[in-house]
């Protein structure tokens, strides 16, 4: 009979598609006995969670140190998980974080709901919080890819990557978007982004649409419910603007359709990653892209890495002018994409972030 373990990530669907190899290596079990994968996942993370393979089930739930604005600590809050994990028979749990979270307020929840045995990575005494706990910056460095820092996590907790498993981002099957997308060949841009400190300037980005469909290239233009008007005004009169007409299966199949990705350091180039398409990555310094950028796929990687900004992890912009991206052009953009669209890599861009053979380097572990 399969074990039921809880896998843990909080925060965005980003984070939580780094997170599936470490998922695979849970779901893979010990000794060839495989796992029942319960993911526990923030509301933005969760729909990501779906689509992961080796994921049995999802729930959902609002960290009040995650999620932003923060919901009320009360017992009804932490009630509904504790009862959703009781439910579920957890018998054990890998809780993945970033370098600025910790493990140790969920892995006290678990506690209570009766969770045997917890792995987590802590700068902080776990006391009995964690079975297993991995010191950042001891037993990991910190400056490595997030799908890498995941895996070691779950490797501590005796989970490592099974032998045929190439270490990169997937998804599952995903939906038939041909009655979107049309026939074709086609560069997709998704310019919105979840933070302002991390967005290309719409008017650039409506440039550059401009510039490739001059150059023969159909642009689809993607975007949530509530940026309708950002992508119409980047998709213009010659791209199609899908603003709001995709879900996350539905963005993942359009992605996975295009020669090429233009967008930030968002969810959709993670997205982008985990369907194999190359990304030209617009991506702002303020967290670091060895960590953050997209995940062994090739990518052109455009924007100052060594602003003022880096590694602030600001929300809003704390330099006038945001030159960091606003001093990346159109033309910039159009160069890389026609250069991770002929193969061949521009000297000055980072080809892919990662091991190439997927597998983290191993420390010791306590």
């Amino acid at each position: 009979m399969s074990a039921k373990v809880l896998v843990a990530r909080l925060d965005s669907a980003g984070d939580v598609l780094l997170a599936g190899p470490a998922v695979r290596a849970v779901a893979a079990g010990r000794n060839g006995a495989p796992n029942d994968v319960v993911m526990v996942c923030g509301p933005q993370g969760a729909p990501a969670a779906r689509l992961l393979p080796g994921v049995t089930d999802v729930l959902t739930w609002e960290a009040p140190w995650i999620v932003d604005p923060a919901p009320a600590v009360t017992p009804a809050l932490t009630g509904t998980l504790m009862d959703a994990v009781v439910g579920a028979g957890i018998e054990e749990a890998v809780i993945l974080t970033s370098f600025h979270q910790s493990p140790l307020p969920l892995a006290l929840l678990l506690r209570l709901a009766g969770v045997d045995r917890i792995t987590g990575a802590s700068v902080d005494y776990a006391g009995s919080l964690l079975d297993v706990r991995l010191k950042p910056g001891e037993d990991f460095p910190e400056d490595q890819p997030e799908a890498e820092r995941a895996l070691g996590i779950a490797a501590a907790a005796g989970f490592p990557l099974p032998d045929d498993d190439d270490g990169r981002l997937r998804v599952t099957e995903l939906p038939d978007v041909r009655h979107l997308v049309g026939e074709g060949p086609y560069i997709a841009v998704h310019p919105g982004a979840a933070v302002p400190s991390r967005a290309w300037p719409p008017l650039h980005h409506a440039a550059a649409v401009e510039l490739l469909t001059a150059a023969g290239f159909r642009v689809v233009v993607t975007g949530g419910p509530r940026e309708r008007e950002l992508t119409a005004t980047v998709a213009g009169p010659e791209g199609i603007d899908l603003g709001g007409r995709t879900d996350l299966p539905f963005l993942g199949a359009v992605l996975q359709g295009a020669t090429v990705v233009i967008t930030g350091n968002t969810g959709p180039a993670h997205l982008a990653a985990a369907v194999g398409t190359p990304v030209v990555c617009l991506f702002a310094p303020v967290v670091p892209a060895v960590r953050w950028a997209p995940y062994r796929i090739p990518v052109e990687l455009l924007g100052d890495q060594h602003a003022a900004c880096a590694g602030s992890r600001a929300r809003i912009c704390p330099v006038q002018g945001h030159p960091c991206l606003s001093g990346v052009s159109p033309e910039d953009v159009v160069e890389a994409v026609l250069r991770l669209s002929s193969g061949v890599p521009s000297l000055g861009s980072r080809r892919s972030i990662g091991r190439t053979d997927g597998r983290r380097q191993r420390r010791g572990t306590r």
